[in-house]
């Protein structure tokens, strides 16, 4: 029985996201689960991008997983499953960051032209101080103190992987605009640091275990009838 169980789980977890979603639809509202577990990772990047603050990241990924959950009628499939539940989130982080009168000028330019790094403050989160020597929280310092516009960038393309049009979907911004803003984060951040992260950039910015799991079960708890 126990193996019979595991080998279902690893065919539904084979599923793509528009057979979830699918099935979501018709009533299988327990699979939503996997969708939350699959793209917890990067929802909580991107959020963290244009919010800097983890507490706040967190609220922006629940409030994002329920929007997208009674919205579901409207994804049309024509951009990936994907792409539409990251744009969800992006307009949740800004909508908050609205809310709390922080909006970032990323316009803003020094005495001679270039960009300025807007340097975050260091969290207080014990686990982020413990890892403080470590290249990928150099990386997560670094990726934070962008203007938002080049941040957002940086963390989708470099971070979280995602291609050019995957992420131009995702913000609703040409695939040129994208490149331009990729290519300039990348200058500012510099050659150097990009260079001595390497492979470890994929490690930044976890959420992992109990965090993944709080997410979902607060998610799951918004979604039960009262």
């Amino acid at each position: 029985m126990e193996t019979a169980g595991i080998l279902e789980k690893a065919r539904i977890e084979g599923w793509t996201d528009e057979e979830i979603v699918d099935r979501v639809r018709a009533g299988e509202t327990a699979l939503y689960e996997i969708i939350m577990r699959r793209y917890n990772q990067r929802l909580y990047r991107v959020a963290r991008a244009i919010l800097r603050d983890d507490s706040e990241a967190e609220d922006v990924m629940q409030d994002a997983y329920v929007r997208a959950y009674h919205h579901l009628d409207q994804f049309a499939s024509r951009a990936p499953f994907s792409a539409w539940l990251t744009r969800i989130a992006v307009h949740e982080a800004l909508a908050r960051q609205r809310q709390r009168n922080r909006v970032q000028n990323v316009d803003e330019r020094d005495a001679d032209g270039g960009f300025l790094m807007d340097l975050a403050e260091p969290s207080p989160d014990p686990e982020q101080t413990a890892s403080k020597t470590e290249l990928g929280h150099l990386l997560e310092e670094a990726v934070l103190a962008l203007p938002e516009q080049f941040r957002t960038v940086v963390m989708l393309r470099d971070i979280e992987e995602l291609n050019t049009a995957e992420a131009a979907a995702a913000l609703e911004i040409s695939d040129e605009n994208v490149k331009v803003r990729l290519h300039r984060g990348r200058a500012i951040l510099r050659e150097w640091l990009l260079s001595r992260v390497g492979t470890n950039a994929t490690e930044a910015f976890p959420f992992m275990g109990g965090r993944c799991d709080r997410v979902v079960q607060n998610v799951l708890a918004r979604l039960s009838p009262s």
